[in-house]
């Protein structure tokens, strides 16, 4: 790990032109920090030692990000070799083991000053409140997140939000990764019930893309784990819109990846929540068109998509590529489906042109497009046109950069080559079947080589 930090730096220590115990005392991280820095450590190597990524390391040192916490300066005092006391956390079984407020009460007795001086001393009363008071402001304090360093991560939050349409799952993933381990410890203590909130909250939105990422990567069964913890957590936040949101964001995978019956069930539980129309109303509603098409209920599919209109008229997102926003051109990619799967591919064709328009020539979400173009694939199989829905799926897949060409595109442009009758199948069938199929085999090549995300 490079430079080791040496116990004594603590005790002889100096920053500043004063002991470096004097910042410690005072629970001054990022002057710990930039002293260990200045000594040679790489802040990589501080951030390992601390069990921090080196992008909150970064923000620690810079002042941009405050520690509180208590399980997280106990984790720095220990990795740095801190003496505990020294930053008011105690001393590990070598005395007391945390403030006054978090020790035993084994008596009444213990609190027999607060009734006067009869029993002491006269200041004994004042002076054991006073300790008590301390005690208990400092496990409050303990316990609280610091307004900006809670603004820092929804902050962070909607950062992924705004590259994580554009950005291959596996990027995603890795970055994701820290985000759901800082929010993850931070909750795991009691909050006051307005910052539990904000970062249940926090908490849906990271697992949300946690699954869409999984599932883009086909990666199934932790997808829908992933989607119930999102479903939890946005539960736990109270925020409507957002239990409907990750709802209808759940519904995807079964229809991409098991029963569409279960997308429609979702579809419904998210509906059944709408307390005010919402953009995320519309895409459950568009969701359950797409789904109920997929099941052969036509007129339930076409009652279905009627509504999803009427919502997104209503509610609809502007033009953004930002994640679960549910703009215009989402609403046709979600209507393309429902046409494609009912048949009816005149209006499929007019959704899909109408769509691929509004997300223009060079679309920063590759990914819908494709879908899109894939949807083309199976209308034109219905209309018997096979050796050119071959050929527009190989396309499609072919434009995609190598790490957006993953299992959720691969499963639709099989279910192409599924579509067409095996006498209809030429050249181009077979040239899209090879092609899909090495691209599973390189994607497998690739998993086998990377080691398997630790969150």
């Amino acid at each position: 790990m490079g430079v080791q930090v040496e116990p004594s730096w603590w005790t002889s220590g100096v920053w500043e032109g004063r002991p470096i115990r004097e910042f410690l005392e005072r629970r001054d991280v990022a002057a710990a920090f930039r002293f260990l820095h200045a000594r040679g450590v790489p802040y990589g190597t501080i951030a390992a030692l601390v069990g921090v990524s080196p992008n909150r390391a970064a923000e620690i040192t810079k002042g941009t990000r405050q520690v509180t916490a208590y399980d997280v300066l106990e984790r720095i005092a220990v990795g740095l070799g801190v003496p505990r006391a020294w930053m008011g956390l105690g001393q590990d079984g070598m005395g007391d083991a945390r403030p006054s407020f978090d020790r035993e009460v084994n008596s009444s007795a213990d609190l027999l000053p607060v009734r006067g001086p009869a029993n002491g001393r006269p200041d004994e009363a004042p002076t054991a409140l006073a300790r008590l008071r301390t005690g208990l402001d400092e496990a409050l304090a303990s316990s609280t997140v610091a307004p900006r360093q809670l603004d820092l991560i929804e902050e962070a939050a909607g950062e992924h939000m705004r590259i994580y349409p554009a950005a291959p799952p596996e990027v995603m993933l890795s970055r994701l990764a820290a985000e759901c381990t800082e929010v993850q410890i931070l909750s795991r203590r009691r909050q006051p019930a307005a910052v539990q909130a904000r970062l249940s909250g926090t908490a849906a939105l990271l697992a949300t893309m946690c699954a869409d990422a999984l599932m883009r990567l086909g990666n199934v069964d932790e997808a829908r784990l992933w989607y119930r913890t999102a479903i939890h957590a946005a539960d736990d936040s109270s925020d409507n819109r957002l239990r409907v949101l990750v709802r209808a964001q759940a519904a995807m995978l079964p229809y991409y990846f098991g029963d569409p019956r279960q997308t429609v069930v979702l579809a419904e539980a998210a509906l059944a929540l709408m307390a005010t129309p919402s953009s995320s109303a519309a895409l459950a509603a568009a969701g359950r068109a797409r789904a109920l098409a997929r099941l052969g209920a036509v007129e339930q599919a076409r009652q279905a998509t009627l509504q999803a209109r009427h919502l997104f008229d209503r509610v609809g997102d502007d033009d953004s590529d930002t994640a679960f926003r549910f703009p215009m051109k989402r609403l046709l990619f979600y209507l393309s489906g429902a046409s494609t799967w009912l048949g009816d591919t005149s209006e499929a064709y007019r959704v899909q042109d109408e769509a691929l328009r509004l997300y223009g020539p060079s679309p920063s979400v590759a990914i819908d497009p494709a879908l899109l173009a894939l949807d083309k694939s199976m209308c034109l199989v219905r209309d018997r046109r096979a050796a050119e829905a071959a050929a527009s799926a190989l396309d499609a897949l072919a434009t995609l950069l190598e790490a957006q060409r993953t299992e959720i595109v691969l499963t639709r442009a099989s279910d192409v080559v599924s579509a067409i009758p095996v006498r209809h199948r030429g050249s181009e069938t077979t040239e899209l079947t090879d092609y899909v199929r090495a691209c599973r085999e390189h994607a497998r090549t690739l998993a086998a080589g990377t080691a398997a995300l630790d969150l």
